[in-house]
Parts: C-alpha cells; structure tokens; sequence
C-alpha cells in the first residue's frame, strides 16, 4: 500500500496518547525501544533499528518475529543516535511528510538534539514534527500555516539561527509585521490564535514553531 507520512516513534517519552496518533496509511518506523512500544500496542513496525541496547535479547527477538524489517547497528560503532539513523532512513525513502514520537524525554540533551535534526530535515525537503504528549515542534524557513486546535492551544515562536528577520503573523491575538526575534529573546512565546488558522512568515532564519498545552 501507498503510505502518506514516516511515523518515527523513539524510546523517550511514549505512552498510550501515542496509539490514537497512529493511522492505517503511516509507514512505522520504530527506533530502538520504540519498535517494542509498538509490538506490544499491535502495532508492529514496518522497520525497526538501532542497537537494541535497552530492550533484553527476548524482547529483542519479539520484535524481530513481528517487525517488517530490523536493521541492527553496533551500539559502539556508530555516528549517530538511534533516532538520527531512522531519520535519515525514512529520508533515504523518500518519505517528506515524517513525524517523530517520543522525542522529547527526561534527557534533555537527546531532547536538544532531536530538536536540531529538524535543520537536517529542512535540508533534505523534509516536513519533519516532533510530538509527545503537550507538544507539536516543528520549523519554519519561509512560511507556514497552521489551524486551530484546542487540543495545542498555545503557540510560541522561538529562534534556533541567532535571529530571525521579517517576523509576521496573522491570525494571532499577539500579530508582528516584519519583527526581528533575536536568539535568547522571549517575545514569542506563548501567543494564541484568534482566527481558524493563522500564517508565519519569515525573510530570513530558522524558527521554531512549538504548540503546546500544559
């Protein structure tokens, strides 16, 4: 079957707000201790990888029974972090629409870094978001536009490049027109949008677009 997005999901932060999320038509990538997430919600990946260093080897041989394909790395040998390699897979398959689950944890340096691989996805002309239980991150170049959901009431607006020049928003309570939000500034954090979907619009940088409910 045709598959309309690359669903990543991680083993950081998952837990059952992860299953409704998941759709018939997602191709299931699960990363390391995400693939046994998803075996044991019936819910077996398509492709699972990485070095498998936090699942025990009868868990291990579970999701090789049911996982589509397992791709097994060295935990030493390797460059990059579990959920960097099913990135760069789903990319390498031509996936543009891609979401990674269970990114954001109680490490917040692979939180961070995780937050960064959305540069890396921007760079292949991938549409990459990140999501966990109160969040929804994704990055704008240009523009963007989102709808309403009550479901992430709040939207910030935070730099990753030192500044990002020619800010506007519509649809917002708090509007900018041609705003400069410089790196380690506050000013575009928690607005609300006022109209059934709201527009982004840069000149030049990266911006963080995070939704968010408490």
């Amino acid at each position: 079957m045709a598959f309309n997005r690359a669903v990543i999901v991680t083993g950081g932060n998952v837990g059952g707000w992860i299953v409704p999320l998941l759709k018939q038509s997602d191709y299931l990538i699960g990363a390391d201790r995400g693939a046994l997430f998803l075996v044991k919600h019936s819910r077996p990946p398509h492709l699972a990888l990485g070095d498998f260093d936090s699942v025990s080897s009868d868990e291990l041989n579970l999701i090789q029974q049911q996982a589509g394909e397992l791709h097994q790395v060295d935990s030493i040998d390797k460059d990059w972090s579990d959920t960097e390699l099913a990135l760069r897979e789903a990319i390498k398959r031509n996936y543009q629409n891609i979401v990674i689950m269970g990114g954001l944890g109680t490490r917040f340096d692979h939180s961070l870094a995780n937050v960064h691989l959305l540069v890396q996805a921007n760079e292949q002309q991938s549409n990459v978001k990140l999501v966990d239980e109160h969040n929804e991150i994704q990055l704008c170049t240009s523009e963007l536009n989102i709808d309403a959901d009550s479901s992430y009431p709040y939207v910030s607006l935070l730099p990753l490049s030192p500044e990002v020049t020619g800010v506007t928003l519509e649809g917002f309570r708090y509007p900018l027109h041609q705003a400069t939000l410089k790196l380690g500034w506050s000013l575009g954090v928690s607005n609300v949008l006022v109209e059934p979907y709201g527009s982004i619009h840069i000149q030049s940088g990266q911006l963080l677009v995070i939704r968010s409910r408490d």
